[in-house]
Formats: C-alpha cells, sequence, structure tokens
C-alpha cells in the first residue's frame, strides 16, 4: 500500500493535478490498484457543472494514466525528482466513459501492463465506483527525460 506521501515521490504531479490518493495493491511489471477521493471541494466541479457536478472524463483518464505512471515508475525503482525521469500518455485507446463520476464517490482503479519495449509500456485500465464500472482505456505511457522535452 503507499500512501500520498510516497505517491509524491513518484509522480511530479502535485494539487490540483494528482489525482491518485492511494495505491492499494503493487505488483512490480504487473498491475496496480489505486483509487481518488472525489469531493465537492475539486476545483474542476466549480465549471463542470455548477448545477450538476460531474467529474471531467479527460480527468478520468488522466487518474488512470497516474496510476499507470505510478506502477512504471516502482517497476523501475525511479524517483521521477531525482532521476530526471518524466512519465507521460502518448495514447490511448478504446476509451469508454460508462457512467458519471460525481462528489461522493471513490474512483476505484486498476491497471495492468500489457506491453513493454524500452521505454514505452501499454496498459489496460479500468476505473469503477461502488463496483461499476465508469470508464475503461487502453493507455500507452512514454518516459522521457525531461531535459529534452
Amino acid at each position: 500500500m503507499l500512501k500520498i506521501q510516497e505517491i509524491q515521490t513518484l509522480l511530479l504531479h502535485r494539487f490540483p493535478m494528482l489525482l491518485v490518493d492511494r495505491v492499494t495493491e503493487l505488483q512490480p511489471n504487473k498491475r496496480i490498484v489505486g483509487y481518488k477521493n472525489v469531493t465537492i471541494n475539486e476545483p474542476f466541479f466549480a465549471g463542470h457543472f455548477p448545477e450538476y457536478p460531474i467529474m471531467p472524463g479527460v480527468l478520468i483518464l488522466e487518474a488512470m494514466t497516474q496510476l499507470c505512471g505510478i506502477l512504471s515508475c516502482s517497476s523501475e525503482n525511479k524517483q521521477p525528482a531525482r532521476d530526471g525521469a518524466i512519465n507521460y500518455i502518448t495514447g490511448a485507446d478504446h476509451v469508454r466513459f460508462r457512467q458519471p463520476v460525481i462528489p461522493g464517490d471513490r474512483l476505484d482503479m486498476e491497471a495492468e501492463l500489457t506491453a513493454q519495449r524500452q521505454f514505452i509500456r501499454k496498459y489496460f485500465c479500468r476505473a469503477s465506483v461502488d463496483g461499476v464500472l465508469v470508464a475503461e482505456a487502453k493507455v500507452t505511457v512514454a518516459e522521457k527525460k525531461r531535459s529534452s522535452l
């Protein structure tokens, strides 16, 4: 299990873009499970939508991708702040949003490594709320030195 302080050693994201609160299961080079507690205090709810707050799909995808980044860093025993490397999304295929995510939900996420070649990894990701599938995607993540971005 990784708590927020440990997650922050693996990801460069910080508020308001850090979208993983806890990792509950981690099998290096295989699979990761974690969650995001969605609260009404999220800054995006002010405009999406004021009368009917819904977590934007692109942020659900971002949260799943951050989980992939944690798996990637922990599998390679890297700390981005120290190593100068960054994991970023380079592709998303078969993205499906099936149910809205609203304040008060716990967005449970899992990602499974499906392919790896040098600095590129592919994952199959799923997100659910109360056991109901809300989103899924095939995500490609690349690692690159920050100095070459």
